[in-house]
């Protein structure tokens, strides 16, 4: 009986599953998101989740401990030294679930699986807000008025031709008189 098992075995034997959670963690950490099924990204998270919360401590210890669930130097080292300083201040739910659709061949639920900080879409900090008033002639208007005054007037002195051109110019002008 199964009683109070909550791991998800995924139609797979314990070393398949876990070769498979392994490369899809290094996937995801080298190239930020992956498209999964749901049920598969739903076990990575659980999979990848304590792997970036070790990654916050820099150590000898943690960076064996998540060496030996990758398998990869090379994504070890990414998340090490790229992925852990930008998710330091987080407390958890270092990925995000979006789920995209059905599968054709054989209708399973496909998503897109992904690093929170890493999503310059949802992100906060890359959007500006913009509002209405920043379209009205108030206060900033004069204020853009000498912008544009002094954009004028630097526009007009790079209209006067370089002196390599000038050179090239007056050189076939003396060879035809």
């Amino acid at each position: 009986m199964r009683h109070g098992k909550k791991f998800n075995h995924l139609g797979r034997k314990t070393a398949h599953r876990k070769a498979m959670l392994s490369n899809m963690a290094c996937s995801l950490l080298l190239h930020k998101r992956i498209n999964t099924t749901v049920a598969k990204a739903k076990a990575l998270r659980v999979y990848v989740e304590p792997l970036i919360t070790k990654s916050k401590t820099d150590s000898t210890h943690s960076r064996r401990n998540v060496f030996s669930e990758l398998q990869s130097k090379e994504v070890v080292s990414e998340l090490f030294r790229d992925i852990a300083p930008k998710v330091a201040t987080r407390n958890g739910g270092y990925t995000r679930i979006i789920r995209t659709g059905y599968r054709l061949g054989d209708n399973a639920e496909m998503c897109l699986i992904e690093l929170v900080d890493y999503n310059e879409v949802y992100s906060n900090e890359s959007t500006k807000k913009v509002t209405r008033r920043s379209r009205r002639g108030g206060k900033g208007a004069s204020d853009n008025l000498a912008a544009d005054s002094t954009t004028d007037v630097t526009d007009e002195s790079s209209e006067t031709p370089s002196s390599e051109e000038g050179l090239v110019d007056d050189s076939t002008e003396t060879k035809e008189d």
